[in-house]
């Protein structure tokens, strides 16, 4: 048994609310830290860095901003993508003020901004929710990304009306800016991610997240038990609109270089919320699960696509064929046969492409990225399919099934 809880008992409230309640969990969290922090940063190559770790982690940042709110507190917002732009346009404004003003202090000082919009234009939440107040956040995102246009002060009144990250140092070494290693703005970002992310868990897991999650789940119920809904919800649209401001400053400062006001647009808004859905609403670990589908997948695709598979490295076989093993041996465990034959199809169809490479047969690219949308596509309906809650809640299904396994029941 992969999870055998047998010896581990709980004679306190606290371990019995705990984090971790089964000892494994923590192991798990510390294999995946060990990976975040000491053997990617080893081993990843700079195409690694600025196509999958650094998004990845700013998407997933940006995701868990918006499932505070959308969630954990129940109100629905289509401007994510423009709140991003206020954090990268707050940060852009004070390291030009303040030019010896700490980078990482300048982007955690963005979310500021960001927290002060997004309250004002969460206001309409204490008077209509649902489907209308998605309509109110999407009013919001029009008139932001407006104001970014035309509004010449906040992008230094630059003839090409873009944004552009200088070099900027902290301790003599660059950390942002063309002249920035990637390793050393993979690290801000991580350190920051870590740092919100135990944030917002702490935050979930209180007084405060179970205020958002009575206001979520009946919030006429939760007033007459004497719960503030407008402060109910509008910490939710602060803290939110906080997570997001940053993950903006990331996403110009750590990863892009330079934005116009057009990259904050409503498909930016719409990518996020795709993220948080697939992820599993109400969960902090679905955003990154739902980021590495929606974010890391295509370029796992198209890499993949233009890579000759029988003549792949010994260690990217083997790595390939663990990572298959594993995904199928999990939906085995959970009874899920649909996700043991995706499994097989997807191994099917590596064997029959890298056949037909062999033996000289070509796709061309145009093509080779259209079919690569549709696998994807595919993939986030299948996911959808099997479990309607998010990835987050497949894998505690998994987990319930870990921890009884080999035995059914």
């Amino acid at each position: 048994m992969f999870y055998r809880t047998a010896g581990q008992f709980k004679t306190s409230y606290a371990a019995d609310q705990a984090l971790f309640p089964v000892r494994q969990d923590a192991l798990l969290l510390g294999v995946i830290v060990l990976l975040g922090w000491v053997i990617f940063p080893l081993t990843a190559s700079e195409f690694t860095f600025q196509t999958l770790l650094i998004p990845i982690l700013i998407y997933a940042l940006a995701a868990m901003g918006l499932n505070i709110l959308t969630g954990f507190a129940g109100q629905l917002s289509l401007g994510t993508g423009a709140f991003m732009g206020v954090g990268a346009y707050a940060c852009y404004k004070m390291l030009t003020i303040f030019p010896e003003l700490n980078p990482i202090i300048a982007i955690l000082l963005s979310g500021f901004f960001s927290a002060g919009i997004g309250v004002v234009f969460g206001i309409p939440s204490l008077r209509i929710k649902g489907f209308y107040l998605a309509i109110a956040t999407l009013a919001a995102q029009f008139f932001l990304v407006w104001l970014f246009e035309k509004w010449a002060w906040l992008y230094n009144y630059n003839a090409s009306g873009a944004i552009q990250v200088p070099n900027l140092k902290m301790f003599g070494i660059y950390v942002s800016g063309p002249q920035a290693d990637s390793v050393t703005e993979y690290y801000i970002v991580l350190f920051i991610v870590t740092l919100l992310t135990v944030l917002c868990i702490n935050l979930t897991r209180g007084n405060l997240g179970r205020t958002w999650k009575a206001t979520r789940d009946m919030d006429i119920a939760a007033e007459l038990i004497g719960i503030n809904l407008m402060k109910s919800k509008l910490t939710a649209f602060a803290v939110s609109s906080y997570v997001v401001g940053v993950a903006g400053a990331l996403y110009v400062f750590m990863w892009k270089g330079a934005a116009e006001p057009n990259v904050f647009d409503i498909p930016l808004s719409f990518q996020v919320l795709f993220i948080a859905i697939i992820g599993g609403l109400g969960s902090i670990m679905g955003n990154y699960l739902g980021a590495i589908l929606i974010v890391g997948l295509p370029v796992v695709l198209n890499v993949a696509s233009g890579t000759l598979v029988f003549d792949m490295s010994l260690w990217a076989a083997a790595l390939l064929i663990a990572v298959l093993a594993v995904a199928a041996f999990l939906f085995w465990i959970a009874r899920n046969l649909w996700g043991v034959g995706v499994i097989a199809a997807i191994a099917m169809a590596i064997l029959i492409y890298g056949y037909a490479q062999t033996q000289g047969f070509q796709i061309e690219s145009a093509l080779v990225e259209h079919i690569n949308t549709m696998i994807v596509g595919a993939l986030i309906v299948f996911f959808l399919i099997i479990e309607p809650h998010g990835l987050n809640q497949l894998w505690r299904l998994i987990r319930e099934k870990l921890i009884i396994w080999p035995f059914p029941h």
